[in-house]
C-alpha cells in the first residue's frame, strides 16, 4: 500500500547520510565537520521519521578537533554492519585522515580509532566474498580516482594492492562511492559534478570487484541540476538500501533553496539535509525517485507503515538540560571546554562561563551550544539569569563587598542564529561598567558592529529569534513584558553561498557566553514545516 512521506526525512544540517539495516530497524549517520559530538546515528522503523539516538564520536581521543577549521573536520561517514558489529568509516581532514570506529552496541560506546594509510576522503566499506573492501577517492600516493583494496577492519592493514576501478561516469570530482553486492554482481554507486547544483548520483556495474566497470546509460540516475522547481537543489551523494519487504531505496543529500511563491533563490541556509527515494530496478539498473527526481512530499510502498507519514505541524527541538549530561541535540563547536558548563540541580538551570574563545574566533572553543536549525520558521528563546552575590562571593568577601563584584562584572551572553565565525547574528545580554543593555550584533564577513541597542533592568532577561524564509527577526523582554522587536537581519547571509571560502555545514540556533557568567533557564526551539 503506498503511503505519502515528507522530505527531508532528517531536515536541517544532516548532510553525507549512510545507511544499514539490521533486522527490520534502520540506521544512518551524517556528517558533522567542526562540530562535537561526531556523526550522529538515527534510528527508524519505516524510513519516513527518524529518532536521533547517538554520536559515533564522544571522546576526543575520537575526534581531535582542535585545529579544525570552518567546515575541516569529519566528512562523509559510511555505517555498515557485518556478523554483530556495526563499522563506521569516516575522514578527519585537519587530524590523521581516513579512520573506522566499531561496536557491537549502536547505543553505546565506539571504539577507538583504526587509522587507515589510505588518503582522499569519503571512505567505504563493503562485507563480501569473506573480504572487506575499502574503497575511496585517492590511494595512498594521492593520485585522485576511485580506488579499492582490502583491509584488516580490526588492524587497517592493507591486505592487497590499491587498484583504481574508476575515474567516474559524466562529471567531475567523482567522490562518494559505496560499492553494493547484489544479486552476484558489483555496483559503484559515486557522487559527481561537486555537492552543489551540479550535483548528480551516478552508477556503474560489473561481474567482478576490481572491474572493469560499465556505465549506466540513464547515468545520472538522481540529479536536480536541471530542475526548474527549485525547492530541492543540490541532491546526490547516495546511499542504497534494501528494506525487509526486498525493496529499495536511496537515501541522499539536497539542499532546501529560499525560494518562495512566485521567485527563485539559489541560496540555502538550512544546511545539506537527507532525503529519501524509493528505487525500482529495470534491466539491472536503478531507477531513482521519480526518473531521476524526488519531491518534498512523494508516495511509496513505506516498510512497517500503516498510515501517511506527511509532517506539517510543529514540533519543539529537545531542549531539555539534564543534569550530568546534555540532551543528543546539542552540538558545540570544537571540542568543548567542559569546565564552563555547569548544571544547577536545584534550580534546574545550566550556567555558563566565558571562555577565551568567541564566536568570531577561527580557532578555539566558545562557550557555545546549539541545535540544528531544521525548518524555515523557527521561534527560538532563551532566558538568562545572571549570578547572585552567592554565588561570586570570595572566601573573605562581605555580602555587600559580593553584590558590587557581581554589578561589576563584565558579562555577555545570549542567543544566536550561527553558520560560522564570519556568518552569525547575536541578540545579547551585556553588563559592562555597570549598565546593562541588550544588543544585536551582527557579524558578516569580517564586518562585526552592534546594530541596535536598548537598556534594559538588571534580573531575567528572555530572547527571542524568530524566522521565515526572508529574515531572522529579534526581540528581548524583561519580566512580564510584551516582547520588543530590535532588529532583524536577511537569512540570505548565512547562505552557504555566500561564505568566503567553500562551506558544507547549515546554520545552528544556540545559546553562547563570551564573557562572564550567568544562568541559563528555558532555551526552547520549536520549528514548523509550511508544507503539506
Amino acid at each position: 500500500m503506498f503511503q505519502k512521506f515528507s522530505n527531508p526525512i532528517i531536515p536541517g544540517f544532516n548532510p553525507d547520510p549512510s545507511i544499514c539495516r539490521v533486522g527490520d530497524t534502520y540506521y544512518l549517520v551524517t556528517s558533522s565537520f567542526e562540530y562535537f559530538p561526531g556523526v550522529a546515528i538515527y534510528r527508524s522503523r519505516n524510513l519516513a521519521e527518524w529518532e536521533l539516538i547517538n554520536h559515533c564520536l564522544t571522546r576526543k581521543s575520537q575526534l581531535n578537533l582542535t585545529n579544525s577549521r570552518t567546515s575541516g573536520g569529519i566528512y562523509a561517514p559510511t555505517l555498515r554492519y557485518h556478523e554483530g558489529i556495526f563499522y563506521m568509516i569516516t575522514t578527519n581532514v585537519d587530524d590523521r585522515g581516513n579512520f573506522l570506529v566499531y561496536t557491537d552496541d549502536i547505543t553505546g560506546e565506539w571504539s577507538e580509532p583504526v587509522w587507515l594509510s589510505r588518503g582522499g576522503i569519503d571512505p567505504s566499506l563493503l562485507f563480501a566474498d569473506g573480504k572487506v573492501y575499502f574503497v575511496s577517492n585517492q590511494d595512498s600516493r594521492g593520485n585522485q580516482g576511485i580506488y579499492l583494496n582490502e583491509i584488516n577492519p580490526q588492524t587497517g592493514e592493507n591486505l592487497s594492492e590499491e587498484v583504481l576501478i574508476s575515474k567516474g561516469c559524466i562529471g567531475r570530482f567523482p567522490e562518494g562511492p559505496h560499492l553494493y553486492k547484489i544479486d552476484g554482481t558489483y555496483y559503484l554507486l559515486l557522487a559527481e559534478g561537486g555537492t552543489e547544483y551540479g550535483h548528480m548520483v551516478t552508477i556503474q556495474r560489473s561481474s567482478r570487484p576490481y572491474g572493469p566497470y560499465e556505465s549506466c546509460s540513464a547515468n545520472p540516475v538522481l540529479s536536480h541540476r536541471y530542475k526548474e522547481d527549485m525547492s530541492i537543489m543540490c541532491t546526490g551523494h547516495g546511499d542504497l538500501v534494501e528494506d525487509t519487504n526486498g525493496r529499495w531505496w536511496m537515501t541522499v543529500l539536497g539542499v532546501r533553496t529560499l525560494s518562495g511563491e512566485g521567485y527563485m533563490s539559489m541560496l540555502h541556509n538550512l544546511g545539506r539535509e537527507t532525503f529519501l527515494a524509493p528505487v525500482t530496478w529495470e534491466n539491472g539498473w536503478p531507477v531513482v525517485g521519480k526518473n531521476g527526481t524526488i519531491d518534498l512530499v512523494m508516495e511509496a510502498d513505506l516498510p512497517a507503515r500503516e498510515k501517511a507519514a506527511v509532517f506539517t505541524g510543529s514540533y519543539l527541538i529537545d531542549t531539555d538540560f539534564r543534569p550530568g549530561s546534555f540532551s543528543k541535540q546539542y552540538l558545540f563547536l570544537r571540542n568543548p571546554e567542559k569546565d564552563h558548563y555547569r548544571f544547577d540541580e536545584s534550580e534546574q538551570c545550566l550556567i555558563l562561563s566565558g571562555g577565551k574563545a568567541g564566536l568570531s574566533d577561527r580557532t578555539g572553543s566558545p562557550t557555545f551550544l546549539a541545535v540544528r536549525q531544521t525548518e524555515f520558521a523557527v521561534d527560538s528563546k532563551v532566558t538568562i539569569r545572571f549570578p547572585d552575590q552567592e554565588t561570586r562571593k570570595l572566601p573573605d568577601c562581605t555580602a555587600a563587598e559580593a553584590r558590587e563584584n557581581v554589578q561589576n562584572e563584565e558579562l555577555r551572553c545570549g542567543i544566536t542564529a550561527f553558520y560560522n565565525n564570519e556568518h552569525h547574528y547575536d541578540l545579547c545580554f551585556v553588563r559592562k561598567e555597570g549598565v546593562s543593555f541588550v544588543e544585536l550584533r551582527k557579524q558578516i564577513y569580517d564586518l562585526n558592529a552592534a546594530v541596535s541597542r536598548i537598556a534594559v533592568p538588571d534580573g531575567a532577561i528572555t530572547l527571542e529569534i524568530r524566522s521565515d524564509q526572508e529574515y531572522y527577526y529579534f526581540y528581548a523582554s524583561a519580566g512580564t513584558e510584551k516582547p520588543e522587536l530590535i532588529g532583524k537581519g536577511a537569512a540570505a547571509a548565512l547562505c552557504t553561498e555566500v561564505t568566503r571560502r567553500m562551506s558544507f555545514t547549515g546554520t545552528l540556533i544556540g545559546i553562547f557566553c563570551e564573557q562572564g557568567t550567568a544562568r541559563i533557564q528555558d532555551f526552547v526551539v520549536r520549528a514548523k514545516r509550511p508544507y503539506k
